[in-house]
């Protein structure tokens, strides 16, 4: 089982995603609405993956990408974002993420075959 970190202020899109994710039996979840506390848990948790929102008032989600890969190089990341900007996408291969999903999501199976193509599921 694969365990992966979803961070995003939208408890909403935590729920949709939890529930959804969780039904295929691959996948243990945690959720955190904020990236603050969920930066300490992420580089000590020995997550597989970490689906990170850019956009959170506590902070950004390109900062907290660059501080997770800087004790954790190998560690996969997939950014979401509502907002798709050019700078914003490459910004975020640059320092490391390994995929990019657009919010609102209009298919939850595309999700999850990103996910599992990231982890090799």
């Amino acid at each position: 089982m694969k365990k992966i970190a979803i961070i995003d202020d939208e408890k909403d899109i935590l729920d949709v995603l939890q529930r959804f994710l969780s039904r295929s039996g691959q996948l243990q979840i945690t959720t955190f609405t904020n990236p603050v506390e969920a930066l300490g848990q992420v580089q000590s948790g020995g997550y597989d993956l970490v689906l990170l929102d850019i956009m959170m008032p506590q902070m950004d989600g390109i900062e907290f990408l660059k501080k997770i890969k800087s004790t954790n190089p190998d560690i996969n990341v997939i950014m979401m974002t509502a907002f798709t900007t050019l700078e914003r996408t490459i910004d975020a291969h640059k320092y490391g993420a390994k995929n990019y999903l657009t919010k609102p999501f209009e298919n939850l199976k595309q999700v999850q075959e990103k996910i599992f193509k990231v982890l090799d599921i």
